[in-house]
């Protein structure tokens, strides 16, 4: 990744799906911040293995939109943003979307 795609996420994804992107992204934020990724039971946002059900359908779409490169570009902005400690609930509950590996 170079140094634009690292700050701006440019060349990552198609000019059309900017909006969508900017919007997924901070929704993602949002959630990282204000509810985690991770709960300790079922229900209420969370399937049945505890992640939190909205976070994985964002992260389907970006990677759809862009694979692995913007998801993992995603996953920096949130760490950024949010903090280390939501950043690593983010990679368990990504699991198996796309291409992520966690």
């Amino acid at each position: 990744m170079n140094f634009f795609e690292s700050l701006f996420g440019s060349g990552l994804y198609p000019a059309r799906d900017r909006r969508e992107v900017e919007k997924l992204l901070d929704e993602l934020i949002k959630i990282g911040i204000k509810e985690d990724f991770l709960s300790e039971r079922p229900g209420a946002g969370f399937n049945l293995q505890c992640r939190h059900v909205r976070a994985r359908e964002i992260g389907k779409r970006l990677s759809d939109i862009g694979g692995l490169k913007l998801m993992t570009w995603a996953y920096e902005r949130v760490k950024k943003k949010a903090g280390k400690v939501p950043a690593s609930h983010l990679e368990y509950a990504w699991e198996s979307v796309g291409e992520w590996l966690s």
